[in-house]
């Protein structure tokens, strides 16, 4: 990963014996390795002794986990928040976790609409609840530093599950939830 960096460096016209770029390949590739972490995680080890029985049947939301990830397409950030909810079956999960869940699928080639929905599918099949709602607001750095140069845009999309797909009153608690 290292000499690809120094390629990439060397294509763009720099001078790689220049002071400020003598370690800059090593540290590029150590940040990318920091940044992708996600494909070397395993989501049930991360669960592992987490998860409670239940004593609620009532929405759970954990708001504003911010996040960070990589665009599949660019190859440049994206970053914002995600907004998770569950209704319990029988099982609940421990909080941090969540987060856990939302940065191991984020630390990796993303594009947001996909990382939505593997954020959801991942706690529908672990925790087997009634239903699980995910909703991501992101602002795309490939929108704001080139093509369309917009930096006000801001995407978000919704993975609605079970109850939240299939009942409208709980969609619209949960909406309510994360205003």
């Amino acid at each position: 990963m290292e000499e690809a960096y120094r390629t990439i460096l060397k294509s763009i016209g720099e001078d790689l014996s220049r002071e400020g770029l003598l370690e800059t390949p090593a540290r590029a590739a150590a940040a990318m390795q920091h940044l992708m972490q996600g494909y070397r995680q395993n989501i049930d080890d991360v669960i592992e002794g987490a998860l409670f029985d239940a004593y609620t049947d009532e929405i759970i939301l954990v708001k504003d986990i911010e996040l960070y990830s990589m665009c599949e397409h660019h190859l440049l950030p994206f970053l914002g928040k995600c907004h998770v909810g569950y209704i319990p079956g029988r099982k609940i999960i421990g909080l941090s976790k969540v987060a856990r869940i939302v940065d191991i699928f984020a630390r990796r080639l993303q594009v947001q609409e996909r990382l939505t929905k593997q954020i959801a599918e991942a706690l529908m099949e672990r925790l087997d609840p009634a239903g699980v709602a995910v909703v991501i607001e992101a602002q795309h750095l490939c929108m704001m530093m080139r093509g369309v140069e917009k930096q006000n845009s801001v995407m978000k999309t919704s993975c609605l599950l079970g109850a939240f797909r299939e009942n409208a009153g709980t969609r619209a608690e949960f909406f309510a939830l994360i205003k």
